[in-house]
Formats: structure tokens, C-alpha cells, sequence
């Protein structure tokens, strides 16, 4: 059953063309996510779907009587409004229901209002729902219903939204960055949501694994052209990688068929023949063909590295409370070279405040956090970027100078470097108001990297980047040679870039955890059925002697263990190596001398315990 067409439609500001022609249909218990890249006009589209906008052509045709809930980047709430009367402002007839009898049980003097409402709520069915409505609210931490609207913060607010139109239950569900400000615990409940309930949905999201699990069918608007995949990420992947081989020959065969016809059109006489018409008709549809090409520009990541001194960052005892709530207590962690540390944890553990004492601008009520000499943070925060009024997107880059340098001794404009963060010349001058959420989060990060840290600390890096974008940014934080730091809540991103989690549980315990994020998830999904398992093996009545394994976090240092002595033995060989191609001052030979040493302490530390754990695998 089709519920929604979208015919034809078009978008232009100016001269600037966002698509053209513009055509697809959702149909009922499809789940779609809608994919392209920043500011070629995603949010735009739905904004037109849900009549927020309109476009220049075309229409959109919807199913009489459909109900469709949108969840947008800037939703608005009547700020005088409590949690429950949010939720209970909607024309749903079974909150209203529920509203009746919640209010009757307010008032059981009342008897006769108490004995309708009852009835009601078993004429409806409503018990489940009710249920079903408080799941969700709690699922959410929106479980103080008498809290004020107004009092909520960005992040509640969105989860509210969120929680609005998943009650409501609406035929069609049409959502913009539904996980963005949902912790990890609640992305994966809401995956398992729409997984298993038969809800229609239309989606923007970025969180790759939410893509692979939940949508069964994947539209991409690409070069102002739609294409449709009917499978999960993994099938468009595979599918896309095949279509643009396929174009890639089509084009191919089109030029040489495209010379062969130049030819033919270079030696007819003026005067032709009907038949010679149809031919010339045809020759221009060729030439259009093989003269077409894909606009792909990928986005180009540079950095020339600050230099990286042996000390880089010490926790000693480091305690941090706020009022009764700690947050950290006496944590000790000294940062190596090379680190990738992932931050987890719920929202209010103190995920924010480390890193704020990290970079300096919180301190600890007791205990130290030393920072090397030679560290230089380079810090992406949630906030993004200062937006100053009438600023064009190359003033933003020319505030850090004309030309950029980069490494190996080179320097580029100001306009060249944007150009290679995907920002054309006439987009330069555009103002930075003007550009889309992704758009202003990609010159975020082009500001930050072009400081050349060699310390990076990215809060939430993904939210609103494209795939695309994602992609680049990943394969550039896998050769990045400096500390990282990741706190997000994109779970695909987290597995690819880092090595351990540092996990907070609140009540200021951190846990240093030996793997990625799905390690984790593995870990803590199979610890509980674990304990079973040894429960029931106690009350058999044979025993068999358990053979000597390493635990789950010991396998992972262990595999941990190899990689960090393998990286440390080929930095101690290129400084070795230096001495021979460096000309050396006597106090950068002490210098050199000094970092060797340090790294052969190091080694002999990593293969020590790595020795203890392959002894504990032979017993």
C-alpha cells in the first residue's frame, strides 16, 4: 500500500540548484533511510514531505487520511508545559483515554468518574498501551513527568520530541538524525524498537550500524539523481560499488562509439535524409553520454603534527566532585604515544568534566593533571563552531592565516584548503549562517586540524557529517600519529578508531576496558548468562577440572600487548635510524638519547606482562 509519492520536485536558492526532478514513494511497513551528502538538500526534502516547506516543481501525494510525525532538527515546545501534559497534547484518542483515568485516580472520592474512566480503558485496550507509553518514557530518562518544559535541556528536549511521536504511533514516522542526543544504551534500545514493531519509516541518520539493522530499503540522492537499493547498508554498499562500475564501462563504450560517430557526422553532406536525421538525433544523446562523468570529490585530510615529547598527560589521584555526586575519584592514568581512547558512559558520569580537566579549563578538588611541554590540544566540542554575524566561510580560515602549512615543509592557500574540505569557490563566500548543519560541523573541523595538534579530542564528532565525510574522517584517524581522544555515540565510528574504552559507570569509577566498543557490548551481554552457566554447573553431580584460560580482558591486553610493543619497537628503530640521516645538535642526541631510553623501558614493562599472560595460556 503506497502511502506518500513524491513527484517530480525541485529546489533552488538563486543560481544554486539544490535537485531537480526529484522522484520516489514510501509504502506501507518500509523502512527507509535517505542518504547524501552535506547541503545537497536532505533536510530540505523532508521539510517539503511534512509541507514545512515547498518546492519550485512537482508535488507530493498523500494517502487520504494519513497520519505522519516528524522529528526535526529544531522541534518547539510550549515551554509553560510539564513532561506528561507534552505528551498528553497530542489528539491521540487513547492518551486521552489514558489522561481520564489518570486523573480519576487522582480523585477516588469520585467514584463514578473512577468507574467510566475504568471502563473506557477496557473498552479501548488501553492497559498495554499505557504500559507501552511509560516504557518509552522511561527508556528515555523522561520518568520526572511533572518537570517543566522549560527547565529541560537541548538533549531532553529531542528525547521528549522523540518519545511524542513514538507514543502517538503515527502510519508514517519521518525522522532527522533520530540518535543524535541518545546515549549508547538508548541508540540500542531504539534499534531493537523499530526492529521488531511494524512501523513506517522515512530517515536521515549517519549511524551506519542503525542503517544495517533496521532499514530494509536505502534511498541516495547522488549528483541530483535518486537510487534506490531494497536491502540494508551492506547491500548498498555492495550494490553502489557495482552501479558505479557499471556507469564507469557504459561511459567507456559510449566515447568510443562517441569517436566513431564525430566522424560519421564530419563527412555527411548538408543535404540528409530522414533516416540520416534520426542519426544525427541520435549522435547527440551519445556525445551527451560520453561527455558525462561523476562528480566525485572526496574530501583531502592534512596535518603537520606538532612534535610529541615523552611526556604527554598524567592523572595522579585526581578527585572531582560536585556536591555529593563524584565524579572522579582518585584516578591515576599517564597517556602513551599513539593512544585511541573511546569515552562511554551515561549522560552525568563525568564524561565532559574529564575532558574539560584535560584541556585545562576545569581542575580537580584534589590530586594533579600534568600536561607535557610539547602537547598541543586540538579539541572538537559539541558546540561547533562561533558563528560571528555576516562572516564568510573564507574569513573563518583566513583568521588562522593566509596560507596554511602543512607537512613535509608545504603550505597552501586559505581557498585551496577549503577546496579540499569540500567547500568550492563560490560556497567560500557564502556566510557561514547560510551553510547546513553538516556543512558548518565540516568547517569545525577543518579549523581544528589545520592547528595541527597533536592531541585530539573529538566530542560527538559525527553528529550531522555525511557518511561520505565520516568515511574520510576515519580513514584519517587511522594513520593519525597522536593521542585521540573519542567521545560519541556512534558505535560504527568507535569500533573503527579505537583501541580501548575508558568507561564510566558514575559514583567516579572509570574502567579502563581492553577493546572496542562491540567488544564491550560483547563482554557485557555474555558476563550475566555466564554466571548462569557456573550456577548450573555447581549443581550438577560430575565435575570436570576447568582448564587454565585467560578472562575476556586479559585476552584482549594480550592482544593489546603485541600491537603497542610492535608500534614502540618501530619508533625506537626511527629514532635510532635518525641519528644517521639527522644532523644533530649535542643536545638533540641527549634529547633523542633520552626518548630511546624511555621506549626501551617501556618495551621490556609491555613484554614483561606479556611474557605473564603467554605462561598463563601454556599451563
Amino acid at each position: 500500500m503506497n502511502y506518500l509519492s513524491v513527484e517530480n520536485i525541485s529546489k533552488s536558492y538563486g543560481e544554486r540548484v539544490l535537485f531537480d526532478n526529484v522522484s520516489f514513494g514510501i509504502n506501507k511497513d518500509q523502512k527507509i533511510a535517505f542518504i547524501a551528502k552535506n547541503g545537497t538538500g536532505k533536510s530540505t526534502i523532508l521539510n517539503i514531505i511534512t509541507n514545512r516547506d515547498e518546492s519550485d516543481t512537482g508535488q507530493i501525494v498523500k494517502r487520504k487520511d494519513l497520519s505522519i510525525s516528524f522529528l526535526s532538527q529544531d522541534d518547539v515546545f510550549d515551554e509553560n508545559l510539564t513532561i506528561e501534559e507534552t505528551i498528553f497534547a497530542s489528539d491521540n484518542p487513547t492518551l486521552k483515554i489514558i489522561q481520564q483515568y489518570e486523573k480519576a485516580l487522582e480523585n477516588p472520592e469520585d467514584a463514578d468518574a473512577y468507574q467510566k474512566a475504568f471502563e473506557l480503558m477496557e473498552q479501548h485496550q488501553a492497559w498495554d498501551f499505557e504500559t507501552q507509553y511509560k516504557q518509552i518514557l522511561f527508556k528515555l530518562q523522561l520518568d520526572q513527568l511533572n518537570q517543566k518544559v522549560s527547565l529541560l535541556s537541548g538533549g531532553q528536549k529531542k528525547r521528549l520530541a522523540l518519545a511524542t511521536i513514538l507514543i502517538n504511533k503515527p502510519d508514517l514516522l519521518i525522522l532527522d538524525e533520530p540518535t543524535n542526543h541518545l546515549d549508547l544504551g538508548m541508540i540500542e534500545w531504539l534499534e531493537a524498537y523499530f526492529k521488531k514493531e511494524n512501523i513506517t519509516l522515512f530517515m536521515v541518520t549517519h549511524d551506519r550500524y542503525f542503517l544495517e539493522r533496521v532499514c530494509n530499503e536505502i534511498i541516495e540522492l547522488e549528483n541530483g539523481q535518486i537510487y534506490s537499493y531494497k536491502g540494508n547498508y551492506s547491500y548498498y554498499l555492495d550494490k553502489k560499488e557495482a552501479r558505479i562500475t557499471s556507469e564507469s564501462t557504459e561511459i567507456g563504450k559510449a566515447k568510443n562509439l562517441f569517436k566513431k560517430e564525430l566522424d560519421w557526422m564530419r563527412r555527411q553532406p548538408k543535404a540528409r535524409t530522414t533516416k540520416s536525421k534520426s542519426r544525427i538525433d541520435d549522435f547527440y544523446a551519445i556525445k551527451e553520454k560520453a561527455h558525462s562523468r561523476r562528480k566525485e570529490h572526496s574530501m583531502e585530510l592534512e596535518i603537520n603534527m606538532e612534535r610529541l615529547g615523552n611526556k604527554i598527560v598524567e592523572y595522579h589521584n585526581v578527585y572531582k566532585s560536585f556536591g555529593e555526586k563524584t565524579i572522579l575519584n582518585k584516578f591515576n592514568y599517564s597517556f602513551i604515544r599513539g593512544e585511541r581512547i573511546g569515552i562511554i558512559g551515561k549522560n552525568g558520569t563525568g564524561k565532559s568534566t574529564f575532558l574539560n580537566m584535560l584541556t585545562n579549563t576545569d581542575t580537580p578538588d584534589a590530586g594533579k593533571v600534568i600536561v607535557g611541554d610539547t602537547v598541543k590540544f586540538g579539541y572538537y566540542t559539541q558546540k561547533g563552531i562561533a558563528i560571528k554575524e555576516g562572516q564568510k566561510v573564507i574569513e573563518v580560515i583566513r583568521e588562522f592565516g593566509d596560507y596554511i602549512p602543512l607537512s613535509k615543509g608545504r603550505k597552501i592557500s586559505a581557498s585551496q584548503l577549503l577546496e579540499r574540505f569540500l567547500f568550492d569557490k563560490k560556497k567560500q563566500y557564502d556566510r557561514v549562517e547560510k551553510l547546513s548543519g553538516g556543512e558548518r560541523k565540516r568547517l569545525y573541523l577543518c579549523t581544528v586540524l589545520i592547528q595541527n595538534p597533536n592531541f585530539l579530542i573529538l566530542d560527538e564528532p559525527t553528529n550531522d557529517l555525511d557518511i561520505v565525510t565520516l568515511s574520510v574522517l576515519e580513514n584519517f584517524l587511522l594513520d593519525y600519529p597522536g593521542c585521540l581522544i573519542v567521545v560519541s555515540h556512534d558505535r560504527y565510528f568507535m569500533d573503527k578508531v579505537v583501541d580501548h574504552l575508558f568507561v564510566f559507570r558514575g559514583e567516579g569509577i572509570v574502567e579502563d576496558f581492553p577493546g572496542n566498543y562491540s567488544d564491550f557490548r560483547s563482554y557485557e551481554d555474555s558476563s550475566t548468562p555466564e554466571l548462569k552457566t557456573e550456577e548450573k554447573k555447581e549443581k550438577t553431580t560430575w565435575k570436570k577440572e576447568p582448564k587454565v584460560q585467560l578472562s575476556f580482558n586479559e585476552q584482549k591486553e594480550y592482544n593489546r600487548l603485541e600491537k603497542e610493543i610492535q608500534k614502540l619497537e618501530r619508533q625506537k628503530k626511527e629514532l635510532e635510524n635518525s641519528f644517521a640521516t639527522q644532523d644533530y645538535s649535542v643536545d638533540d642526541i641527549e634529547r633523542v638519547s633520552k626518548e630511546i631510553k624511555s621506549i626501551s623501558i617501556s618495551i621490556e614493562d609491555k613484554e614483561l606482562r606479556w611474557f605473564e599472560l603467554s605462561a598463563k595460556l601454556e599451563e
